[in-house]
């Protein structure tokens, strides 16, 4: 979950994806500003922060870059239980990662937090020429399962930066108001005496 202090947030943020999607691209992009031609496999997770400042606050971002394999699966509730924010990424070149990327939106929808903020992002767009998933039917997508949609490209950096920004726009009006602990007692006594006279 997001915990806030004064304008301080710590959002637990969670990528989700095929494996060679780019999670990771992604994330070293966003943190370090660097892309690697060659980014090896992650093997079960992979951790970073990163914090970023809007409308007046800051968040900062405890990132979760999880393993795209399919061994690694069972491990995925582990990283995304509590989490703030989802990033399920696909590759814009393959539409068995879109379907993928369709799977994780699912399996986040009845085990994730309910009010977690979710993108999805189309990753590699530098590579049009070899597109196989359209934006407008990702965007279609995202539209009906209430994600917010963006396409990326690691490479380029294109929209890396704005992807994360907008998840952290979006964070404070995502959370849930703050019950009181404890329990909340109700003075039934009134409503016991109309009761009790119902059926005499």
């Amino acid at each position: 979950m997001a915990a806030t202090a004064h304008n301080n947030l710590n959002a637990k943020l969670v990528l989700l994806g095929d494996m060679g999607a780019g999670k990771s691209s992604l994330v070293i992009r966003f943190v370090k500003g660097q892309f690697l031609e060659f980014q090896e496999s992650t093997i079960g997770a992979a951790f970073f922060s990163s914090t970023v400042s809007v409308n007046n606050s800051t968040v900062k971002f405890e990132i979760w870059d999880t393993a795209g394999q399919e061994r690694y699966h069972s491990l995925a509730p582990m990283y995304y239980r509590g989490a703030a924010a989802a990033i399920i990424v696909y590759d814009i070149t393959s539409t068995d990662s879109f379907a993928r990327a369709k799977k994780w939106v699912q399996e986040l929808q009845k085990q994730g937090n309910p009010n977690m903020v979710m993108a999805l992002t189309g990753n590699k767009a530098d590579l049009e020429d070899k597109r196989k998933v359209t934006a407008e039917e990702a965007r279609l997508y995202a539209e009906e399962n209430g994600l917010f949609f963006m396409e990326t490209s690691a490479k380029t950096a294109a929209n890396v930066n704005d992807i994360f920004y907008e998840i952290a726009k979006r964070l404070p009006r995502a959370q849930p108001a703050q019950n009181p602990a404890g329990m909340l007692l109700v003075d039934r006594t009134a409503e016991g005496s109309r009761t009790a006279s119902c059926c005499s």
